[in-house]
């Protein structure tokens, strides 16, 4: 019996039966592209919306649809993330339940992760060990909701080797992104890393398909890609490698995130996804949540996003003087738990626990890391500052991208967006 057939029997899916689902969250990406937020953190470990962290949209998601097994593959400046998945998602233990953080282990050789294939290929023990029907394997720096459950029907119903997560875009978009090419059917038919021409999708002119980069598994068919892509010559990529080579070789289905529906989700909210890859795409996301009817509501009593914070007390507004600029108040904004706008103005803006605003000082379209300091007088205009920056009275913060620039902040004039650094200390 070759090890391919030894593969396919001991991993047949047990018909009739609840089928035995392990997920693997791949979290060990870089993040070059979100510097200076990722200088000294892992990807999933920036923080979003205030008290979030980008892995706990991924985590939430497989939790509420049911899925309890999760593995978590890290790697780059990992302490932060795997501090906070051990103190905040914790599943009980006796039922066999987890969140797991899986660092990369070298037991096939002295490389770290090369790619999103080799970080599987690296950690098939860890499959093995679980013996699963089917493995989920997600990205973990998406913001979006998704009833996992229903995409794992759709595999079933297709009797597919893997299925694809995809969302339409439009074509113009379409070129940043992995781009499925489907029959009618929603079968895969041809996949293409940001083509200059993206293909349309089927009765639908002017969108075209982008990989979600989240994947259902048979898993005897994850073993055996996992496998021959270790030893190709290749970037050991799903994207760029073994999703392109499985066309016409295995049946890949695609599907549609739009027709996915969460419970108590309003229509506005169906198919929303966003990739937080770079500065603009991710300042983009918070945005999107503070508006007055959100992209993305994190109020769904039904579809709660969750997460770990440290015990703070409530946020707190003060000083209301009369005809006076002296006055605590924010609007169309997010105010985390610790947060204190003392005789400041906040607006549209996404402030995480424990940041100050004090008297006269003003914060507009700005994104604040926990425990930062916004001085009397100060201003900030359109800018992330990271964790624990003072900020010293009458400072003014992506108001001049001069004096920005000066101090070694990070500036592009494409998006506008200033960001201050963890820890930046004025002088």
């Amino acid at each position: 019996m070759t090890d391919g057939e030894d593969n396919r029997r001991r991993f047949a899916p047990r018909r009739g039966a609840q089928p035995n689902v392990l997920a693997l969250v791949l979290a060990g990406g870089e993040g070059q592209r979100l510097a200076p937020l990722t200088i000294e953190r892992a990807k999933p470990a920036v923080p979003i919306g205030g008290r979030y962290r980008l892995i706990d949209f991924v985590l939430s998601n497989l939790v509420n649809s049911g899925f309890l097994k999760i593995k978590v593959l890290v790697q780059y400046k990992s302490d932060s993330l795997s501090t906070h998945i051990a103190r905040g998602w914790r599943l009980p233990a006796m039922l066999d339940l987890y969140v797991e953080v899986v660092p990369a282990q070298q037991r096939r050789g002295k490389d770290w992760f090369r790619g999103s294939a080799d970080a599987i290929f690296q950690s098939i023990n860890v499959i093995t060990d679980e013996s699963p029907d089917y493995v989920c394997v997600f990205s973990a720096d998406h913001i979006y909701k998704m009833d996992v459950r229903q995409m794992l029907d759709y595999h079933l119903e297709m009797d597919a080797h893997m299925t694809v997560a995809a969302v339409p875009v439009p074509v113009a978009e379409a070129t940043q992104f992995g781009v499925l090419e489907v029959d009618e059917k929603g079968w895969m038919i041809g996949f293409r890393e940001k083509a200059a021409d993206p293909r349309e999708m089927p009765n639908r002119p002017g969108w075209a398909l982008a990989s979600c980069g989240n994947y259902i598994w048979n898993t005897d068919a994850l073993i055996d890609e996992a496998r021959q892509d270790a030893e190709s010559a290749s970037q050991h990529d799903f994207g760029k490698n073994v999703i392109p080579r499985m066309v016409g070789n295995a049946r890949v289905a695609v599907y549609d995130i739009s027709q996915n529906m969460v419970p108590g989700q309003p229509e506005r909210e169906r198919g929303y996804w966003r990739d937080v890859g770079t500065i603009r795409s991710y300042f983009d996301a918070n945005m999107d949540l503070v508006q007055v009817e959100p992209l993305l509501d994190l109020y769904n009593p039904r579809w709660p996003i969750r997460t770990w914070t440290q015990p703070s007390p409530p946020a707190k507004f003060v000083f209301a003087d009369e005809g006076s600029a002296r006055v605590g108040q924010a609007t169309d904004s997010l105010v985390s738990e610790g947060c204190i706008i003392s005789g400041g103005r906040v607006n549209r803006s996404v402030l995480s626990p424990n940041v100050r605003v004090n008297s006269f000082a003003q914060v507009e379209e700005s994104i604040l890391f926990e425990g930062v300091s916004v001085g009397r007088h100060a201003r900030v205009v359109r800018a992330i500052v990271d964790k624990g920056v003072k900020i010293p009275s009458g400072a003014h913060i992506g108001v001049d991208h001069a004096l920005d620039l000066s101090r070694g902040f990070r500036w592009d004039e494409t998006d506008g967006i200033t960001v201050v650094p963890k820890g930046f200390v004025f002088t």
